[in-house]
């Protein structure tokens, strides 16, 4: 039995879309545990009329909110009975629960999940690591996102082997290629970092680190993980979405331009249809955090309820797979 944290509150579409999610996963997955968090009158609200295992389902009453305006440091310590710090609680106290799930504040989230839970032994820092489909058919890793802006190299390089083993146990990228984000394919190419950072990933013999990574390469399927640091990856992986978007748009807005345009669009709609899932991220899930001592999702802020289930299956493929244990295994030995 695999048991998961969710934390109901601080989302967009919360908490209609939590509760569905856990629901749907409940029924997808007989060996799955959750644990809800948040307002009890709310969240029993919406299981009305919901069918579900009553035994492998659990409501922590926490009725505060924590909002993405306020200081992270400052909401953690003042609202302890908000949904988050309920779910980062259990997380920490109860050895049983593998992960948790949350679509509220990633400051607030960051610093519980490093203050409260810990990181794994050997572990830096933490980092945030979501995934992006390639043309190829496959994903591919960008660690760290969002969770260290300033890094080191020594930093960099336990990202690299973090976001390895995620790749492998939570995707089954065997031997998954690695690049270096950089402005240039050439070795020496980039700043004093990643000139630095170069040659340690290319001896280290934990990872396949293939070499330097342009950003438009992110969606080639050259790569299967980018090593970045937060404020770098943060960038890629936002400019990325929002290009995606734009181009949506902009092929919607000329299809409707013109009745050709739209006979031809008819005709392959299933296509287009196709287009469009592919750079839906609701149908890839959260960026886990990797390097604490268990598994934490954060999924994006407007996440639906298909994209929330992807998070709880996300922490259950990383608890089965002893990513974690990897992790430390891997890092400890380098101590």
């Amino acid at each position: 039995m695999v048991k998961v944290v969710l934390d109901c509150f601080g989302g967009d579409n919360s908490p209609g879309a939590n509760v569905e999610a856990a629901v749907k996963a409940l029924e997808n997955n007989k060996e799955l545990y959750i644990i809800l968090t948040g307002d009890e009158a709310n969240l029993k609200a919406e299981l009305e009329n919901k069918k579900f295992d009553e035994n492998r389902l659990e409501i922590i009453h926490a009725p505060e909110i924590i909002g993405c305006d306020e200081k992270p440091t400052d909401a953690i310590r003042q609202k302890k009975n908000s949904s988050m710090i309920a779910a980062i609680d259990r997380l920490r106290t109860d050895d049983t629960v593998a992960g948790m799930v949350s679509v509220g504040s990633t400051g607030a989230l960051i610093a519980a999940a490093t203050l409260r839970v810990g990181r794994l032994e050997g572990v830096m820092r933490p980092a945030f690591c979501p995934v992006l489909p390639t043309m190829n058919g496959g994903v591919i890793g960008i660690c760290d996102s969002g969770a260290t802006v300033d890094c080191s190299a020594e930093m960099m390089h336990q990202f690299a082997i973090m976001g390895s083993v995620y790749m492998e146990s939570a995707f089954g990228v065997k031997n998954p290629r690695v690049g270096l984000l950089n402005v240039g394919a050439e070795e020496e190419k980039g700043d004093k970092l990643r000139r630095e950072l170069y040659p340690v990933l290319k001896a280290e013999k934990n990872i396949n680190f293939t070499g330097n990574m342009e950003g438009r390469d992110l969606l080639s399927g050259k790569f299967d993980l980018v090593v970045c640091d937060a404020f770098s990856g943060n960038v890629l992986v936002k400019s990325t979405e929002g290009a995606c978007l734009e181009m949506l748009k902009m092929l919607k807005k000329n299809i409707y331009s013109n009745w050709k345009y739209k006979l031809g669009a008819a005709l392959q709609k299933k296509m287009f249809t196709h287009i469009k899932d592919f750079m839906n991220y609701q149908n890839y899930g959260g960026s886990v955090m990797l390097g604490t001592r268990k598994t934490v999702v954060k999924g994006h802020g407007s996440s639906n309820a298909k994209a929330i289930q992807v998070c709880i299956e996300q922490v259950c493929r990383a608890e089965n797979a002893k990513m974690n244990e990897k992790i430390s295994t891997l890092l400890c030995n380098k101590e």
